[in-house]
């Protein structure tokens, strides 16, 4: 299952109203909250190779205090792109930056693509490998449940830890 479902959904709610106060005479307020529009609906939709352009760009640009928000947005993106790898690193260098709910959330971006590329790798045949991405996935989504249990009021973050529980104990 390649559904996330962010652990706080009102984060992009924040860079909206955050992008949305600037006034229309600061220049390129308008650009930079109409390319985020483009970047984030591209996300939704499911049109990654736009996602992963927009977000390019606007990482490239001077986005301030809403660059990590962006940087966890671009990894979400290449975790839904199925570019595991590349999310679970994106995330990982979030995790290393970040305190908090940011961390928290980065964690759950890193676990739940680690946990992808770890069934990946054991439909591959690659055992040692792929049970090393699901240790971790499981560490990452312990720490995340553990001090942020209100990130997964579903459910779905402690349902892939089990899931996760489940088969490292079959390997």
């Amino acid at each position: 299952m390649r559904t996330v479902i962010f652990a706080k959904v009102s984060l992009a709610a924040v860079a909206l109203v955050v992008l949305g106060s600037c006034s229309d005479s600061v220049t390129g307020a308008t650009s930079f909250q109409s390319r985020y529009g483009v970047a984030r609906t591209a996300l939704e939709s499911g049109n990654y190779d736009k996602a992963r352009r927009a977000y390019t760009r606007l990482l490239q640009e001077e986005a301030g205090p809403l660059t990590p928000r962006l940087q966890l947005e671009y990894a979400h993106t290449e975790l839904r792109s199925g570019n595991f790898q590349q999310a679970a690193s994106l995330a990982a260098g979030l995790v290393a930056s970040q305190k908090d709910e940011a961390r928290a959330a980065a964690l759950s971006v890193q676990g739940t693509a680690q946990h992808e590329l770890g069934l990946r790798l054991l439909s591959e045949g690659k055992t040692a490998e792929g049970k090393a991405q699901l240790q971790a996935a499981s560490a990452a989504f312990s720490e995340v449940l553990k001090q942020y249990s209100s990130l997964d009021p579903l459910g779905s973050m402690a349902g892939r830890r089990a899931s996760i529980e489940a088969r490292l104990k079959t390997l």
